[in-house]
């Protein structure tokens, strides 16, 4: 991500201004465990030009699942569950990268996404150690299966995971917009490629690990794989 221009405001006539502000907030939030803050003839950038080139991003024409409102159903049930998060500034930061890049014909997107993650976010004033654990947070959306007590992975992938859980309605419509993501990929590739993906998480032991997840969305998220899964090997 390159350096953005000098300090831009708040734009409230912004196509996204409330999504832009909630970057704002989100990045306020990490700066601040730092223990060098800026000084005031160096002050931390602006955050909206980091906002406007990762909703750039999310708005790539080859997307049709991995898009903005993508983005608000991660960080609406990021703040659902952030009690449960040991840093819920990571959390929320790794949200907003974890497909801010996204060809879907590439299988490094979780890699360049968190490399991204890393490039910008010391550049906009997070700390180190918080970089490196958004970056890291970012990666684990590769496999979603968080070690046991990863509380800030459980909530980020229970978070990323819960369009799983759907009406059978949203989950079709979800499933359709995985499918033009991969329109690219004849038929027959495509159930074999997704078959295997609903496979391997159907075989974890649980998809949702914080308590509420477990609660609400278990059960319904395996009986939409399951029923998808029924229909492409059917």
């Amino acid at each position: 991500m390159a350096t953005p221009p000098p300090a831009e405001r708040e734009d409230t006539n912004h196509p996204h201004a409330e999504l832009r502000n909630r970057w704002a907030a989100a990045l306020e939030e990490a700066r601040a465990a730092t223990d060098e803050p800026h000084s005031a003839s160096d002050p931390a950038p602006s955050p909206y030009p980091y906002a406007d080139n990762l909703l750039a991003r999310w708005a790539e024409p080859q997307r049709r699942y991995h898009t903005t409102d993508h983005l608000i159903a991660v960080l609406d049930r990021v703040d659902e569950l952030a009690a449960h998060a040991a840093d819920p500034a990571a959390v929320r930061l790794a949200a907003w990268f974890h497909d801010a890049v996204y060809l879907p014909e590439r299988s490094t997107n979780e890699e360049r996404s968190a490399r991204l993650a890393e490039r910008a976010l010391p550049e906009a004033g997070v700390p180190q150690a918080r970089t490196e654990e958004v970056a890291r947070l970012v990666r684990l959306t590769r496999d979603h299966d968080p070690r046991p007590g990863d509380t800030n992975g459980e909530v980020l992938c229970d978070a990323d995971l819960a369009v799983l859980a759907g009406s059978p309605e949203a989950y079709a419509a979800y499933a359709a917009a995985v499918r033009e993501e991969y329109a690219f990929v004849p038929d027959d590739a495509f159930r074999e490629g997704r078959a295997a993906v609903l496979r391997h998480l159907l075989g974890l032991p649980k998809l949702f690990r914080t308590p509420r997840g477990a609660r609400l969305w278990e059960a319904a998220a395996r009986h939409n794989m399951a029923t998808e899964l029924e229909l492409l090997t059917g």
